[in-house]
């Protein structure tokens, strides 16, 4: 018997600019870089990790670098939305003012289901939220490092709600309730791609924005076909790793292709496609990412696996240098 998912592990995405991308999410979102690392499947990619003080489950938005990526052109069956947690309302309005003072590609502060929203872009067209907590309960938000450029009392402190837009709800629910043992709790209405849509809401674990997907159907248009600011998985919180090895016992017993076991040093991971092609990820608490680095350097050197390790320098090799000591 497997335990519950304990919420949002971590969402990764595609940007086309290392640099750019480190500048944006670090000096403008005030994220900490918490590891400098590589696409383990790919090590000519730099693998970027953004997250509070130290990483903490739940915090981690991380990108991989494509050069040659496209735009993307937006669609059904994709990741089609990320949020970012503050503690409060008032929080929102120091956002808004300081998207403003950036020229940051934003919208006004409104709301999505009980939560204070303002939906914005990164520069690449990423799809974003900050979302309030100030009405919210069940999974605890992170820290904010205490060296960002943004205040602490109104930084970001972990990821909220991640949304998905499918062609075929059914599918997609039932992977979710049957498998991944989400709980259905309510739905709304918003206001998306300029019509009005219901929005279905999963939780799991404590609940809250930690630990809920939002899954919109949308059968009116083309599958989404990814490219810079795209949003490449979502992964979902395990306890540790021998309850994985448990939910990938579960997965093959229910017929479900998957990825088996993946090591990834940083934790332990799973991965899959629900039936409309999303790409879920199931990826344990810990080691974290203070196994091969100080929590007060964190990020500043390119950090390599042990078993990648003796390549370093033909990686190093095929890297762009990518500047992210702290000043």
């Amino acid at each position: 018997m497997v335990k519950s998912l304990l919420g949002i592990h971590h969402v990764s995405a595609i940007t086309k600019d290392a640099k750019a991308n480190y500048d944006f999410y670090t000096k403008i979102l005030g994220l900490r870089l918490v590891k400098k690392t590589v696409n383990q499947d790919e090590t000519s990619m730099y693998h970027l990790f953004y997250a509070d003080e130290k990483g903490n489950p739940g915090t981690d938005l991380t990108f991989f670098e494509i050069p040659n990526a496209g735009k993307t052109f937006k669609g059904t069956n994709s990741i089609s939305g990320t949020s970012l947690r503050v503690v409060n309302d008032e929080a929102l309005r120091y956002w808004k003012k300081r998207f403003e003072d950036y020229n940051i590609e934003h919208e006004a502060i409104t709301f999505l289901n009980k939560c204070a929203v303002i939906p914005f872009c990164d520069p690449e067209g990423q799809r974003l939220f900050i979302i309030s907590d100030e009405n919210n309960s069940g999974v605890e938000g992170g820290k904010p490092w205490t060296n960002s450029p943004v205040p602490e009392n109104v930084g970001i402190i972990g990821l909220g709600p991640t949304f998905l837009t499918v062609s075929r709800l059914d599918r997609t629910e039932r992977v979710l309730t049957d498998i991944l043992g989400f709980r259905k709790t309510e739905s709304y209405f918003a206001e998306i791609e300029e019509k009005e849509r219901k929005v279905n809401v999963f939780e799991t674990g404590k609940g809250g924005n930690g630990a809920e997907v939002h899954v919109i159907e949308v059968k009116d248009a083309p599958r989404e076909r990814p490219g810079k600011g795209s949003v490449h998985h979502v992964a979902f919180r395990v306890e540790n790793e021998k309850e994985l090895h448990k939910w990938v016992e579960k997965l093959n017993n229910a017929g479900i292709a998957n990825s088996g076991f993946v090591e990834r040093y940083y934790f332990k991971s799973l991965y899959f496609r629900e039936p409309n092609g999303i790409l879920f990820e199931l990826a344990t608490d810990g080691p974290g990412f203070e196994t091969d680095e100080e929590y007060e350097t964190l990020g500043e050197t390119l950090a390599l696996p042990p078993y990648l390790e003796n390549k370093r320098d033909s990686i190093e090799a095929k890297l762009k240098p990518l500047d992210t000591t702290k000043s």
